[in-house]
């Protein structure tokens, strides 16, 4: 009897072990640890791997990482003409990375439409590349077209959302591109007779800056000059309009532009930083540098 008491006993410690250990979560790996553990991230593990960000993704410091499946990257390899990561520029590949991580973390309940700053600077410069985020019934968008498939991978350090696309490092050209409140400047630097192939020009190295009218702003512009759209504006006022929206060869950030400065445009036109501008040019959205304006100047 006692022999059966001691047994039953044991029998209900061992039960009591086994439930204590399930009902104790084991604690999410880091970022790195994350990506390792899902083989249709390893490419993306290769390009941390190759350019030297293992201890930035895995250590302490809280990121949210936009993870590009094996897929997407395969697709950009046979884009770019290579068959792996490592035969590109290590800067190249650290750079698009960088563009794939922001700091903090940020859940999917708390991402709403947007830019956010991403980790990766803008060449020598103090300033960092912005992705335009999407949440809408669809899910979350980033930039033109890249989808999150899988969202809320929680690490130690952090939170992984497994997208479908790599994204690319845009230009001031991608940047307008990517939000549709600039679906009218879009139209307007993509009309055919107007001599000039913008879309090329601001592709460039640049650096440029733009002072990008929002859709309001072009709409409030048509109703001054009493047109109903674009088409109706000739090509010489059109082009002088929107070259007296761009700055060549500064990436001036919204941070270093004071009230009375005196700003020279791509056509050699000035216009002067007026009082009240920080509340007209709110956000520098950066891909070289861009202000989202809500006037259009003329």
């Amino acid at each position: 009897m006692r022999k059966f008491l001691f047994g039953s006993l044991l029998a209900l410690s061992a039960v009591f072990t086994l439930t204590n250990c399930k009902d104790k979560e084991t604690p999410p790996g880091s970022i790195v640890e994350i990506a390792q553990g899902n083989p249709d991230l390893s490419i993306l593990v290769d390009a941390v791997v190759y350019t030297d960000l293992v201890a930035t993704l895995d250590g302490t410091t809280e990121f949210t990482v936009f993870a590009p499946t094996n897929a997407a990257f395969t697709t950009l390899l046979n884009t770019l003409g290579v068959t792996k990561v490592e035969d590109l520029p290590k800067e190249t590949v650290k750079s698009i990375l960088l563009y794939h991580v922001v700091p903090g973390t940020v859940m999917s309940s708390d991402i709403t439409t947007g830019y956010v700053t991403s980790a990766s600077p803008f060449g020598t410069t103090a300033s960092n590349l912005s992705l335009y985020i999407t949440k809408d019934n669809n899910g979350v968008t980033i930039n033109d077209g890249v989808k999150v498939v899988t969202a809320d991978v929680m690490a130690s350090n952090g939170v992984v959302h497994v997208v479908d696309k790599v994204i690319t490092l845009p230009t001031v050209v991608n940047q307008a591109l990517n939000n549709p409140n600039f679906s009218t400047l879009v139209a307007a630097l993509t009309r055919a007779d107007l001599g000039v192939d913008y879309v090329t020009l601001l592709s460039g190295a640049g650096p440029f800056t733009i002072f990008a009218p929002t859709n309001d702003a072009f709409a409030a512009l048509l109703a001054e000059l009493n047109v109903s759209g674009l088409a109706d504006i000739d090509a010489a006022t059109l082009n002088k309009v929107l070259q007296y929206h761009v700055v060549n060869g500064a990436n001036v950030t919204a941070g270093s532009l004071t009230e009375g400065q005196e700003v020279t445009t791509f056509n050699g036109g000035k216009f002067t930083i007026r009082p009240g501008w920080r509340r007209q040019h709110h956000r520098c959205e950066q891909s070289q540098n861009q202000h989202r304006c809500n006037g259009c100047a003329g």
